[in-house]
């Protein structure tokens, strides 16, 4: 699996994760879906990601986008 794929399904995660933590919980979770769509949102307009930087350090294979 490379750097693209573990990115979006981690976000992906995130943001289904979050979205039912706050429906059942606290509507503060609602915070780390505006967080991963902020993240996803510059990482598109910079190439900064810090999930890619850890993943590549950790030998995952690279994909076209990271």
């Amino acid at each position: 699996m490379t750097i693209d794929k573990v990115v979006m399904r981690f976000a992906g995660t995130m943001v289904l994760l979050s979205l039912a933590l706050g429906h059942y919980g606290s509507p503060n979770w609602y915070w780390l879906t505006a967080f991963v769509g902020f993240n996803l949102f510059q990482s598109s307009i910079t190439g900064f990601c810090p999930l890619a930087i850890i993943l590549k350090k950790m030998g995952v294979r690279s994909g076209s986008a990271f």
